[in-house]
């Protein structure tokens, strides 16, 4: 079993609240469950998900080992931007999830580009993630690159790491921006109070976007988002945290955000730009503005 000390922060708190906070990774109700099945123990001594906690006691856990089943591929119809024998950039339609997770092991993008590109995948990321570099929401569209093979897949990863890579995202956003331009520079992590979530975290890991106004309607406003770097859910949450959450967010900006009864937020990797990892050639493409998005442009009312 593994083992950790409580620390003084925690003291008084609920062990199945402690937990989430301390070992990564793992959802509230799946660690709860541990703890009921006796895998989790406080002091060598099985109690309830109710028990609360003191400095110093000894909390032993064992995650039993995960059993990822069988990755297959699918003939899923995929919308190819750009194509060679090294790189593959899609342009992701809303409600497709990236890469299999519990819940989602099938009718992800890995499924599809599984049949489609064949034994042709670069294996960094293992069976889960194969060719997979950088990920997108699975409400938000557009751009995603897919590496063919392992010196494309570190040449990529390397960009990404560099924040070399040109990623723009069109996006409305609930409210109307004042300034034609900003700059959001606000460090980002786990959500203290719910760890499914992103927070804006004094001490978390720097995070900024660029955000250019491109329309104000009535009470939206369209704009183009430049990613400096590339964390999760960044988009979403330093806009929620001006208080101008995108339409349709409804993790970031309430149960009521959700005009026309959107899925999801309104979210679009539009541009995508990177260094051919073998010709050294600057490749950008340009992902079409899905119908919902341009819908939504075409009926919101003008300011």
């Amino acid at each position: 079993m593994n083992e950790f000390v409580v620390e003084a922060e925690y003291e008084g708190e609920r062990l199945d609240k402690v937990l989430p906070q301390v070992i990564d990774g793992y959802s509230r109700s799946y660690l709860t469950s541990l703890l009921k099945d006796g895998e989790v123990l406080l002091n060598g001594v099985r109690v309830r998900p109710s028990a609360k906690v003191k400095e110093g006691d000894h909390v032993f856990f064992s995650i039993p080992e995960k059993i990822v089943p069988d990755i297959l591929p699918e003939d899923i119809p995929l919308d190819i931007l750009y194509e060679d024998s090294d790189v593959l950039v899609v342009n992701k339609p809303k409600g497709m999830v990236v890469h299999p997770a519990p819940g989602h092991y099938t009718g992800t993008l890995v499924n599809a580009v599984l049949y489609h590109c064949g034994d042709s995948l670069s294996g960094i990321n293992g069976v889960l993630r194969p060719g997979i570099v950088h990920r997108i929401d699975r409400d938000t569209t557009g751009s995603v690159i897919v590496c063919k093979n392992d010196a494309a897949h570190r040449s990529i990863a390397q960009q990404l790491k560099d924040h070399t890579i040109v990623r723009r995202y069109l996006a409305i956003c609930r409210g109307i921006l004042k300034d034609d331009d900003c700059t959001i520079d606000e460090p980002l992590a786990r959500d203290p109070k719910d760890r499914k979530k992103m927070a804006v975290v004094p001490g978390g890991k720097r995070a900024v976007t660029h955000v250019h106004v491109l329309t104000r309607f009535r009470d939206a406003t369209y704009i183009e988002c430049r990613l400096e770097t590339g964390r999760t859910h960044q988009i979403r949450v330093h806009l929620a945290h001006l208080g101008h959450p995108l339409l349709g967010d409804t993790v970031y900006g309430g149960a009521k955000n959700n005009p026309g009864h959107l899925q999801g937020q309104c979210l679009h990797a539009y541009i995508l730009g990177f260094v051919h990892p073998t010709t050294g050639e600057y490749i950008e493409t340009k992902a079409p503005i899905p119908a919902y998005f341009q819908h939504l442009l075409d009926t919101l009312p003008e300011a």
